[in-house]
């Protein structure tokens, strides 16, 4: 079936090597140098493969295209001549040969040789098969006399036919396969050796000769999927090495055996194939291989399909080309919603398929049912319902349900909604959920509960990819949808949004200028519609809270902070009193149009020209209006009558409609600073007016016109005293800083001379010290008292080990002894007092600070600690301190507390 639905012969697979193991060409005997013989014809099966061919004959070369030519001169051929031809690829190492024979034509070659013609083809009988061996003579030689034509020796023409070799041979190893003799071997004692590739080259020791019998032998078991022939030449010496004999060429083919199974380039091969396609369709294409030779049955590959799995909706939907392994359907009525994918076993046999000698293996094709859209999408339903309250958008009505039983998430399933009637205004549309295909009713445009109650809208369903040929649109693409719309409360609407009015400037308060309302957009519904300002950003309006009439409460001014491009704009809030309150809101723009209600001004203030009249010193300046157009320039620049010196010193000129000149007009004018008014006045009808003084600096000027040095302190009106005054003052001031580090360095000076017995960062005397602590005593805080106590006994720490003891506790070694204050010391010896108090107190172990828990803050009755009222000091108050005075500055404040100095 499969060769008559492909049209066409089937190629069995290319495999690389020559197309024949032998060629045989009758040749003239002279055979000129350059000229071509035959041409071998090597099929690469790749066409990048790049081949070069080599003659193992130096008189014989091989071009690239496979063409044998003579390399050298030869003359009068007489002996026939055999050879080989070896092919090698350059990017691999992989090798081919071929022999080749060239046989001279009218000569009829003798070949005493005893040949085994069985040729084992292949089969179980072949690996029982043994090769008779042969006897190969070396040529005789026949000599010529050197004084007559004579014949003496002249060597035979014959040609060795190669020798056959079946692969995989059991042996018993050795195994003999010919025997070599020369014919002097009579008379002459002969040794013989083989040299080549599987002699002495590797692959080595595959061949071996007996040197003295010259019995050739295989040692082991040939592979011809390894190397299918062996090129080597024999070599007859004497004893002493000499060569008796030319050496001859020996070639030896491995004859195939059947001992490779087909192996698939894949284990599992992919397809795939259009659901409803036709038979004869082509689906894939599974390649096995044999290394074994393909020129003979061992290597000639058939396929079959063993199974098919799901058998529906018959066993045999499929089936193979036995020689290129196309895969074709030979059934219809793949459906891709029935079954998927189908699994193929396909085997392939060697021997041409026969199943009784072949080997065979097998491998998986799957074959996955394509998609096509022959399933068109079906609503669910006749008919869907939804409702939508007015004045939103983007809501979902309603979803529209869709089966299609295509491939999910493809082309052909993915679904395509379009409302064919019931909405010419656009408010609805419909968008696919990319997850589960539904259509989903949204509303894109607000639609009216007052213009629209409801919607009967038409939907049609269809594919992204049209429906495949010959099937038709179901009924159930198309599918009807009525939509409620809710009535809501909708907040009230001005009919005219911004409202633009037109009104002159300076329109006195209570001024009414429009009346801004609104209306209530729900007709079915009574409701009361109030008004309110929301903004006013000059706080110029008011509005009536019920019929929205405005009113001014100020004058509207024209050029205000607020008024942009002569426009003011203020909102309003129209809100009902529906449930919920909705509201809206109106912009209302008020032009503005200009009065002149400004006067102009003059810039700059201030000015300086030189003392001497010039030609280049004189004032610019400039008039301003903040009205606008007709109010404004050409302005009208002049000077007062009053006083008389003004026009009598300087003269003004306008230089257009908004700038004029001021400069002097008598040649010379004191140094000094001068106000000049200037009168300046607009346009407008009536015209105003405005009375604008400028300060003139007149001073001495230099050659460029600039004020000089000197004349700029004159004319700031500092005169020769005020500057010695000035000087004056900055000489006390550096005095005064002078005495004050002079007195602080002396202050310094005396503190280091006469240092006190303490820091005065750390005195203490004459200081406020507020300790803020506060709280109950030791029973209202569960003070331990005993820990604080001395102990009785003083066994348990005097028994303590060496150099343990606690830190909280008073170290038991005996007291220093302090010494005693005399009652009435002696003013020279309260230093050495002093003294001898420290160094005994720096030598007290026994004396803090050491780790203990000291409660100063107790208060409150019952404390175990007992009356501090016998610290009362023993000495009455009548006690003589005067003798503090005697101990030197360092006690004169203790003197001055205790001795009743004057100070209090």
């Amino acid at each position: 079936i499969g060769p008559l639905l492909l049209g066409q012969p089937p190629k069995p697979p290319c495999k690389p090597g020559f197309s024949q193991n032998f060629y045989t060409v009758i040749v003239s005997r002279d055979i000129l140098r350059g000229q071509s013989i035959l041409k071998v014809k090597f099929e690469s099966c790749l066409h990048n493969r790049e081949v070069v061919f080599v003659s193992s004959d130096p008189a014989f070369s091989v071009r690239s295209d496979g063409s044998v030519y003579v390399e050298q001169e030869v003359a009068n051929l007489s002996k026939p001549v055999q050879f080989m031809v070896t092919a090698r690829g350059l990017r691999d190492t992989r090798i081919w040969e071929t022999t080749v024979k060239l046989a001279v034509a009218g000569h009829a070659p003798s070949i005493p040789l005893t040949q085994v013609a069985q040729l084992c083809i292949g089969g179980p009988a072949c690996r029982h098969t043994h090769f008779q061996p042969r006897l190969i003579k070396f040529p005789r030689k026949h000599l010529r006399s050197s004084s007559s034509n004579s014949l003496r020796r002249q060597k035979r023409d014959w040609v060795i036919p190669p020798i056959n070799v079946p692969e995989n041979s059991r042996g018993p190893f050795p195994q003999m396969l010919v025997r070599i003799r020369s014919d002097q071997d009579v008379t002459v004692g002969i040794r013989y050796s083989i040299t080549g590739a599987g002699a002495d080259q590797p692959p080595s020791d595959i061949y071996s000769i007996d040197p003295v019998n010259g019995k050739m032998f295989v040692t082991k078991p040939l592979d011809r999927e390894e190397r299918a022939s062996y090129h080597l030449r024999a070599h007859a010496v004497d004893m002493n090495g000499n060569q008796v004999e030319n050496p001859i060429d020996l070639y030896i083919y491995v004859i195939d055996m059947n001992d490779n199974r087909p192996e698939f380039q894949n284990q599992v091969y992919n397809g795939s194939v259009d659901e409803g396609s036709k038979p004869g369709s082509s689906v894939m294409q599974v390649t096995a291989g044999d290394a074994d030779d393909f020129t003979t049955a061992n290597g000639m590959v058939r396929y079959r399909i063993l199974s098919q799995t799901p058998h529906n909706p018959i066993p045999n939907m499929f089936t193979i080309n036995s020689e290129t392994g196309d895969i074709i359907t030979v059934a219809a009525g793949l459906d891709r919603e029935k079954v998927s994918q189908y699994t193929i076993i396909v085997q392939a046999t060697d021997m041409e398929g026969n199943l009784n000698y072949g080997l065979s293996n097998t491998a998986t094709a799957l074959i996955s049912i394509t998609d096509i859209n022959d399933n068109p999408p079906e609503l669910t339903d006749k008919t869907f319902s939804g409702e939508v309250p007015e004045n939103k958008v983007n809501v979902v009505v309603t979803n529209l349900t869709v089966v299609d039983r295509d491939q999910p998430h493809s082309v052909n399933w993915n679904a395509v909604y379009r409302i064919a009637s019931g909405d010419p205004s656009g408010h609805f549309t419909v968008r696919t959920n990319p997850v589960t295909n539904e259509g989903m009713l949204t509303v894109v445009k607000p639609v009216d509960f007052e213009m629209n109650r409801a919607f009967m809208l038409m939907v049609v369903v269809s594919n992204q990819a049209h429906l495949a040929s010959g099937i038709q649109s179901s009924l159930s693409s198309t599918a009807g949808v009525t939509i409620s719309v809710q009535d809501v409360n909708e907040p009230p609407v001005f009919p005219v949004n911004p409202k633009l009015i037109r009104f002159e400037e300076g329109v006195p308060a209570g001024t009414t200028l429009t009346v801004f309302s609104a209306q209530d957009p729900d007709h079915f519904i009574h409701q009361t519609v109030r008004y309110s300002k929301l903004s006013d950003p000059a706080n110029w309006l008011r509005i009536n809270r019920t019929n929205g009439q405005i009113s001014t409460m100020a004058l509207l001014d024209r050029e205000s902070m607020y008024v942009k491009n002569n426009v003011y704009e203020a909102t309003f809030l129209a809100f009902d009193n529906g449930a919920p309150q909705a509201s809206g809101t109106g912009t209302l723009q008020i032009y503005l149009i200009d009065v002149n209600d400004n006067a102009p001004v003059l810039m700059p203030r201030e000015g300086q020209v030189c003392e001497r009249a010039r030609p280049a010193s004189r004032v610019n300046i400039t008039a301003s209006d903040a009205d606008g157009d007709p109010n404004v320039g050409p302005f009208v620049f002049e000077l007062p009558s009053f006083p008389a010196s003004v026009r009598r010193n300087w003269t003004v000129s306008r230089l257009n409609g908004d700038y004029a000149q001021l400069r002097l007009k008598i040649p010379y004018l004191e140094s000094g600073f001068y106000d000049i008014p200037v009168f300046v006045s607009d346009s407008g009808n009536p015209p105003l007016s405005n009375r604008s003084v400028i300060r003139i600096k007149v001073c001495p000027c230099d050659d460029n016109g600039d004020c000089s040095a000197t004349g700029a302190v004159a004319a700031a009106g500092l005169g020769t005293g005020a500057i010695i005054a000035i000087l004056i003052c900055i000489i006390i001031l550096l005095t005064m800083v002078l005495i004050f580090v002079m007195w602080m360095k002396r202050r310094e000076k005396e503190r280091q001379a006469k240092p006190l017995l303490i820091d005065p960062e750390d005195d203490v005397r004459d200081n406020i010290l507020k300790y803020d602590e506060e709280g109950g005593g030791e029973e209202d805080q569960d003070y331990d008292l005993s820990q604080l106590q001395q102990p009785e006994s003083l066994d348990h720490i005097i028994n303590k080990p060496a150099g343990v003891r606690r830190v909280d506790e008073r170290p038991v070694i005996a007291e220093s002894q302090y010494p005693v204050r005399p009652s009435l010391p002696h003013p020279g010896d309260i230093g050495d007092f002093i003294i001898d108090g420290l160094r005994a107190a720096d030598n007290d172990p026994t004396a803090p600070p050491y780790d203990s828990l000291l409660v100063f803050d107790y208060e409150g009755s019952g404390s175990t600690a007992g009356s501090v009222s016998s610290l009362n000091s023993s000495s009455s108050g009548d006690q003589d301190y005067d003798y503090l005075n005697d101990w030197g500055p360092r006690f004169k404040k203790l003197a001055d507390l205790y001795g009743g100095g004057e100070e209090n």
